[in-house]
């Protein structure tokens, strides 16, 4: 089982990582950052991408649909920016964020990369 800052460490050495965070939605704070630069503010991007998971959680509802959220993906021009809200009751109300340089990310080997830490993560 990992804790948050080893999930952290994980999440940075998925191939193009330049930010990674584990935020509560709930109160859109992010409980551990780890960034390769300094010019990404992840705790801005915590709590914007915390209105973009409450969005679309209320949608599903409003929707009826019995469904969860794997995962979310914003691209930009050059970065993806992925968000996996946890599933396990222990992680009900977190999200994991990760963005990544779109030159030289593979999208498909993130998102199952970010699954498997969200196993192993012990919150």
């Amino acid at each position: 089982m990992a804790n948050i800052d080893s999930g952290l460490k994980e999440m940075m050495e998925i191939e193009g990582a330049i930010g990674a965070a584990v935020v509560d939605y709930g109160s859109g704070m992010a409980l551990g950052t780890l960034s390769s630069t300094n010019s990404f503010d992840l705790n801005v991007a915590a709590a914007g991408n915390t209105e973009v998971v409450r969005a679309k959680m209320r949608t599903i509802e409003q929707l009826n649909l019995n469904e969860g959220v794997e995962d979310i993906l914003i691209t930009l021009s050059s970065q993806y920016h992925v968000i996996r809200p946890l599933a396990s009751r222990k992680g009900q109300g977190l999200f994991l964020y990760l963005a990544m340089d779109r030159t030289r990310a593979n999208l498909a080997l993130a998102r199952h990369r970010l699954k498997s830490i969200e196993e192993e993560l012990e919150v």
